[in-house]
Formats: structure tokens, C-alpha cells, sequence
């Protein structure tokens, strides 16, 4: 019996040599996964996003290791974009730096599947023209998963090599500082604010404009602390026209695109109301010391491309 034993095992070795021998030939055939760029050239619902992502020459750049998160336009919703503009009618007749900044304004430098997903901003990878500043995108999953206020998720986590891709069913515009203001409800009071009848100033067109603006934005909480300081103020009709003109011009400034590493202690910024006031860093937070009281500032760099927005929790006073 035991002379059989070598003659057993030689046997076992030519066996499991044969067995590692045919698991690394079907490893050989196992198909690697796609990239963003080969899933949305092999689906039927995104071929014209994999023409826009070859004709703005980020094929490339999306076929690296990334990772990314893109949120992918379908065809219906490129169909729209081009139905949007008399002068296209084809993704060749989008101008190609036009085509860059929207497209890269649909990509994270992130993998982030549905899960990992929080209702807040996240920095794109479309350039600004202010520095190395890329454009924020405001994501809301109070119903659903919506970003800047508009286009929706509609197929989330699909996972491919290099990163995630969520369908969406809208193009995402290029943001401006309105975009801001209106995608988040914690600003929803501001927005109301600013779109008020009787201010003399229309804030919406101005801040549609190519600025570049700097806006310190109260929150929803901080315009109701604003009327409960007035026993005549219950809504925001009951503050003069003037008077809330002159408030809201205090919050936005001309002097240029002002990040958070650009603030200094004790910077005095200019505003339109023809008003300054003073940030402190020496606290916790940075503290805007303005005429006639003082704001945190809770949130920074809500990047636009005609500027950018700062969160501040009290609406600011001058004397």
C-alpha cells in the first residue's frame, strides 16, 4: 500500500495543475468592466452623450482610473439641449469650450454611489474663470436625488471601471449665483427676498450677470430672526421696499470672485449698498462685524461662474 502512495500523488499534482491551468484560462476570458466612456458608446440611451464627450475631446480623460462620478444627460435630454439653441441642431454645432464646461460640470472627482450621496455641494471639474476654482453643484435628495434644482436622477449606480454613472434626465446648465440661491431651500426666504416687487433693483438680473459677485447669503432661519426683530414685521411685504433694498445690497459685493482662503483677518469688503463691514477669523467660525450687528459665516465657496456664495446665519445691518 504504501509503495501506491507516490503514484496518488503525482497523480493529485497532474490534477490540480490541469484545474489552476483552465481557471486561469477562463480568467482570460472574463470581460473587464467598461469605462464611462464605453458604457454610454455601447447603450442605446446615452450615444449622444459618448459624442459629446468625443467631440469635446474628454474621451481620454473619462477612460482614466479615475475615479469619477458623472451624472449622464440621456439622449431625450441632449435632444432638449439642442431644441434650446436655433443655432444647434447637432452636438458639432455646440462651440467646443461651451461643451468642455458643461460637460465637466456633470463630473465629480469622486465614486460615489447613491449611498455615499448627502444633500449639500460638491466641487465639479468645470474650470472657472477664477483661478483653480471648479463650479459646485447643489445636490437635494429631499425627494428623489435632484441637482441645482433641476435635472433628476432617474438611474442611479451604475457601476463601471473607473467610477459610478447616475441617468439623469436633463443637462445640467453652467451655474450662476441665481442658480445657488434658488436650487437650496435653506435660501428660499433669500430668493423670495430678492424677487420682492417695488426694490428699485431687479437682484435677479444683476446677479445673472457676469459680475464676478461675492454674496454672503442669510439662511431661511436668519430672515426670520430679521422680522421677529420688528413687531410691524410679520412677512417680508411688511419691511419697506427701501429698506429691504438696501439690506439685501449689503449682503453683495463687486469685489471680485473672494474665496475663503482669499478672506483675510480683518478684510474690509465694499458692498452695493455703498456700506462695508469686517470679517474676523479669529473665532470659531469667521465672523462678518457689520454695522449694526455680526453673522457667522456656516458655509463657503458655493462656486458660480459669475462668482461666488458664502451661508451666513443673521441677515446683516447697517447703521
Amino acid at each position: 500500500m504504501k509503495k501506491s502512495m507516490p503514484w496518488l500523488l503525482s497523480l493529485f499534482a497532474i490534477a490540480a495543475l490541469t484545474t489552476f491551468t483552465a481557471c486561469d484560462d477562463d480568467d482570460d476570458d472574463v470581460q473587464q468592466p467598461s469605462t464611462i466612456v464605453d458604457f454610454a458608446q455601447e447603450s442605446d440611451d446615452y450615444t449622444l452623450l459618448a459624442e459629446a464627450v468625443v467631440a469635446a475631446g474628454l474621451d481620454g480623460t473619462l477612460s482614466e482610473a479615475g475615479p469619477y462620478t458623472v451624472f449622464a444627460p440621456d439622449n431625450a435630454a441632449f435632444e432638449a439641449l439642442l431644441a434650446s439653441n436655433a443655432a444647434w441642431s447637432s452636438i458639432d454645432d455646440i462651440p467646443t469650450d461651451v461643451l468642455v464646461a458643461v460637460l465637466t460640470n456633470h463630473v465629480l472627482a469622486d465614486d460615489l454611489s447613491s449611498a455615499d450621496l448627502t444633500t449639500g455641494y460638491y466641487s465639479t471639474l468645470s474650470a472657472t474663470d477664477f483661478g483653480s476654482a471648479t463650479t459646485s453643484l447643489y445636490i437635494n435628495l429631499d425627494n428623489g436625488v435632484t441637482i441645482n434644482g433641476g435635472p433628476t436622477v432617474e438611474t442611479a449606480d451604475v457601476d463601471v471601471s473607473n467610477g459610478v454613472i447616475h441617468g439623469i434626465d436633463a443637462v445640467i446648465g453652467l451655474p450662476t449665483i441665481v442658480t445657488h440661491a434658488t436650487a437650496n431651500p435653506e435660501l428660499a426666504t433669500l430668493v423670495a427676498a430678492l424677487t420682492q416687487e417695488g426694490l428699485g433693483t431687479d437682484f435677479v438680473a444683476t446677479l445673472s450677470g457676469e459680475g464676478p459677485f461675492t454674496v454672503f447669503a442669510p439662511t431661511n432661519e436668519a430672515f426670520q430672526n430679521l422680522l421677529d426683530s420688528n413687531d410691524d414685521w410679520t412677512t417680508l411685504s411688511d419691511i419697506p421696499s427701501d429698506v429691504l433694498a438696501s439690506v439685501l445690497s449689503y449682503h453683495v459685493t463687486t469685489a471680485g470672485n473672494v474665496r475663503a482662503a482669499d478672506i483675510q483677518q480683518g478684510m474690509m469688503v465694499s458692498t452695493l449698498a455703498g456700506e462695508s463691514f469686517t470679517i474676523d477669523l479669529g473665532g470659531e467660525n469667521p465672523t462678518i462685524n457689520a454695522g449694526a450687528n455680526t453673522a457667522n459665516i456656516i458655509a463657503t465657496d458655493i462656486q458660480a461662474t459669475n462668482g461666488v456664495v458664502h451661508v451666513i446665519d443673521e441677515v446683516l445691518l447697517f447703521e
